[in-house]
């Protein structure tokens, strides 16, 4: 696995793209600082160039760095919930770039739980990493569902079996009471259980 990872790591560096397992669907990832890199994401998924991408990140300082005005819960909710398939929804800090929060005040954060991403994110910094299909099409949970013509977008697709296909729970913590915009693999009910002082609407 560390000759993958190596590659990896390698190809998002020159901003090529890679595909990655998480341990909902399989990713497409690109290095969310490199501007070339993010925008031949978004032709090779024939995405909308106003829809804003997601930070994945490697750790909770990383999280901070990328957001501002965040509630005195996160670190407690994030020891709780991450890696893991919750995507958390806070304000966007100055040094999150144009071409990833396309003009929103706002920047989703997701860690994904498998290991490979994991490793992958910690060596690069920063991925933008929306699934691993064409716009319209269905998220890929198998290997074997990757389209030839995402593949043939990526210079690397590694492959991982331990996915669930569940979405993960989208959190918007930019407003109070808090708001799950999505509901996935994680419920309220688990979120107020270990982050009780949290307010949530649904």
């Amino acid at each position: 696995m560390e000759n993958q990872i190596t590659k990896a790591v390698e190809l998002l560096k020159e901003a090529e793209l890679v595909i990655l397992p998480t341990e909902t669907v399989y990713g497409i990832f690109a290095d969310a600082m490199n501007q070339t890199a993010v925008e031949k994401l978004y032709a090779a998924k024939g995405r909308p160039t106003g829809k804003a991408l997601n930070l994945n990140v490697a750790n909770f300082t990383t999280i901070l760095k990328f957001s501002q005005n965040q509630p005195a819960y996160l670190e407690k909710l994030v020891k709780a919930f991450l890696p893991g398939p919750l995507t958390i929804i806070l304000e966007a800090s100055e040094v999150v770039p144009e071409w990833v929060h396309i003009g929103k005040q706002t920047v989703g954060f997701r860690m994904p739980a498998v290991e490979l991403a994991q490793a992958v994110i910690r060596e690069v910094g920063v991925l933008v990493g929306p699934s691993a299909n064409l716009t319209g099409q269905a998220s890929p949970v198998r290997f074997s569902d990757l389209s030839p013509e995402i593949l043939a977008k990526a210079a690397l697709a590694l492959e991982d079996e331990s996915i669930s296909g569940l979405d993960t729970t989208i959190l918007d913590l930019t407003v109070i009471p808090a708001r799950i915009l999505r509901q996935g693999a994680i419920s309220s009910e688990e979120i107020l259980e270990e982050v009780p002082e949290i307010q949530i609407i649904e």
